[in-house]
């Protein structure tokens, strides 16, 4: 089977993975690929997610690397074994990839949480809120492809209302609610829908005020989305060339870190919804 063109990001985790277990167990590729009769570029490509591996290989490899996390591996079999297209999968080869790799990333959290300094949240944006982020767009957008964006940002959001309904925190700056990405109407629009959001039994919205004191992280925005197990977890931040998504366990630890800190600036989510609340009546 010819190698992966381009791998999403779930299936370069999967290999990163497995080559931390390797790593961690003390043995070279050379060895591993001796051991089970492979070659080198096979091995290469397996980890570096080019290649996908069978269940029966990936026991072999966590057996051979004294893997004794049953729970991580069978994660990890989860990963290489699940086959199902999701939905995002239409728009490939249509949308930027980081796109679909975000859809994806949510889809498989067990829980999300989410630090907004800039912008409302992708998940909880109107589509008129979207239509107005993607038409700042430099270079601008062509009005199908903006559409396009708008749209597939759209169906992001039934993630919220899907019977198994992902736990959903976020926690939004005074900033985000105040800027007008568009005009009064919109504003007002979205800062209803989320105060409607924030009544689902899944979604915990809370807001920052500009009163409060010691709040420094007006940079602090990132996606944080659970695993099924924490050495899975994996957080996605935006940078001024597209999205980078971070898995080392010292990110992760520091942006666990952050994401306390920055929740314990906030308001807790009653007096954050009367908060937009508030809000949305002055305009």
């Amino acid at each position: 089977m010819a190698p992966r063109s381009q791998p999403t990001a779930r299936q370069v985790r999967l290999g990163t993975e497995l080559r931390k277990l390797r790593v961690s167990a003390g043995m070279s590729a050379r060895e591993v690929v001796g051991i089970l009769s492979s070659t080198s570029a096979q091995m290469s490509q397996v980890e570096a997610g080019l290649s996908g591996v069978s269940e029966e290989r990936l026991r072999r490899l966590a057996a051979l690397y004294g893997c004794g996390d049953e729970a991580l591996i069978e994660a990890l079999v989860e990963m290489a074994t699940d086959r199902t297209r999701g939905w995002w999968e239409e728009y490939r080869d249509v949308l930027p990839p980081e796109f679909l790799d975000l859809a994806e990333l949510e889809n498989h959290a067990r829980f999300i949480q989410v630090i907004a300094t800039a912008h409302v949240p992708g998940l909880l944006q109107t589509e008129e809120y979207a239509r107005a982020v993607f038409g700042y767009w430099v270079p601008p957008l062509p009005d199908s492809e903006l559409e396009l964006w708008v749209a597939y940002r759209m169906r992001r959001q039934q993630l919220l209302s899907r019977d198994s309904a992902v736990p959903y925190e976020a926690v939004l700056h005074e900033s985000v609610l105040r800027t007008r990405v568009a005009d009064r109407r919109v504003a007002r629009a979205q800062l209803d829908e989320l105060v409607r959001q924030s009544e689902r039994p899944s979604v915990s919205v809370r807001v920052i005020p500009f009163e409060v004191d010691g709040f420094a992280g007006a940079s602090s925005s990132l996606v944080y989305a659970g695993g099924r197990v924490p050495m899975l977890d994996t957080v996605q931040r935006d940078t001024p060339y597209g999205s980078a998504f971070l898995d080392a366990a010292a990110q992760l630890h520091d942006m666990r870190t952050l994401f306390r800190k920055v929740e314990e600036a906030s308001l807790d989510p009653i007096r954050s919804r009367d908060f937009i609340h508030r809000l949305s009546k002055e305009l």
